[in-house]
């Protein structure tokens, strides 16, 4: 039995977070990919295929023989399970924080382990189950900075102007970035996979925390689909009543803008064909075959206009609310000194909101 002194509660183990503790999930790979602590390491004690094994052995023979048999397949691996752990360290003084799905016997036997071996290990009480909670309740109840809010139509360079912003040193939530999609029928091309629901509402929930709440942080414009994954309803809610920065460029930057960041020419066309006959039913028949021909042809400037013109234009003009803040803006340009004039104004002007709470209960 693990000393309760070597057992925290989420708000400790969060505050260790903060201050550089490593955690460490110690369930099977297939579990860290649908969700976990943002920051965290995998060192799985079992496989995929062992965990599968032990609750095959658990729902026949029950829990003794499910116990025995992990310890079985456990016991040889402790040393490089340790070790593994032990070279993620930054510093001597670092603390651990181990969990599992709900602070059960994976996590106790791991920091037990740990323990023994003279090194500065907790137990997550409750485990990941009690972190997925502290994320639902936050954008359930909880309160975050003030968002200014970059709109536009496709193309103009939210992303890309964000980016800008952040290295400039102010405050971001880069949405589509921490959903590896650019939230259209093409977004999800070039990227590779999306995170889980799980994994992007908790670095969603994580970002946010890095923002003072008396603060206010850009972010863009998204339906609340950013592919596969959605927007937490409260948060996406709160987004459609804060201030519109309406960014507005030419064409032939919007359709550059869509040629560099789809890198066109590095990408079979085959991974284009989806997406357009995806939006056939709005496009209809006639247009779709005019888009596939322009994409056999690989007429790329000519395909982009033309989807600009006939389905991203007309989809999401609608975006733009009556009250809004319109800014001319060229985003190519290395300084974006009208966007950073546009949010000091607002900053100026709007001093006794943005000193309130983000969220209105």
């Amino acid at each position: 039995m693990l000393n309760e002194t070597f057992i925290i509660d989420i708000d400790e183990a969060l505050r260790r977070r903060n201050n550089d503790a490593l955690f460490v999930d110690v369930r099977s790979p297939d579990e860290f990919a649908d969700g976990t602590i943002p920051g965290a390491i995998n060192v799985p004690i079992l496989t995929n295929e062992q965990r599968a094994e032990i609750g095959t052995l658990f729902k026949n023979d029950g829990p003794d023989a499910a116990r025995q048999r992990g310890m079985h397949l456990v016991s040889p691996k402790i040393p490089q399970l340790i070790e593994q752990i032990i070279q993620q360290r930054r510093s001597p003084r670092q603390s651990i924080i181990v969990f599992c799905w709900r602070g059960g016997l994976r996590s106790r036997a791991m920091t037990a382990f740990l323990q023994l071996a003279g090194y500065p290990a907790f137990q997550l009480r409750g485990g990941h189950k009690v972190f997925r909670r502290h994320v639902l309740d936050f954008f359930e109840h909880g309160s975050w900075a003030r968002m200014l809010v970059l709109r536009g139509l496709t193309g103009v360079g939210k992303t890309r102007i964000l980016q800008q912003m952040d290295q400039a040193g102010l405050p971001v939530v880069d949405l589509e970035g921490l959903a590896n999609h650019r939230g259209s029928a093409f977004g999800g091309v070039g990227l590779g996979n999306q995170p889980s629901q799980k994994n992007f509402e908790a670095l969603l929930w994580d970002r946010l925390q890095s923002v003072d709440k008396q603060g206010w942080a850009l972010t863009e414009g998204e339906s609340r689909h950013i592919g596969r994954l959605l927007l937490p309803l409260r948060f996406y809610q709160s987004l459609q009543t804060e201030t519109t920065l309406w960014l507005e460029t030419s064409m032939d930057n919007r359709v550059r803008i869509i040629l560099e960041d789809y890198t066109v020419d590095e990408l079979p066309k085959d991974a284009f064909v989806q997406p357009i006959e995806s939006i056939k039913c709005r496009l209809g028949k006639e247009e779709t075959e005019q888009m596939l021909d322009l994409l056999h042809r690989k007429q790329w400037h000519q395909l982009i206009s033309e989807l600009m013109i006939k389905y991203y234009d007309p989809l999401y003009r609608h975006t733009r609310p009556d009250d809004r803040i319109e800014i001319s803006i060229d985003p190519f340009a290395k300084d974006q000194s009208e966007l950073k004039q546009a949010v000091d104004r607002i900053l100026a002007t709007e001093n006794n909101v943005l000193n309130g709470s983000a969220v209105k209960e």
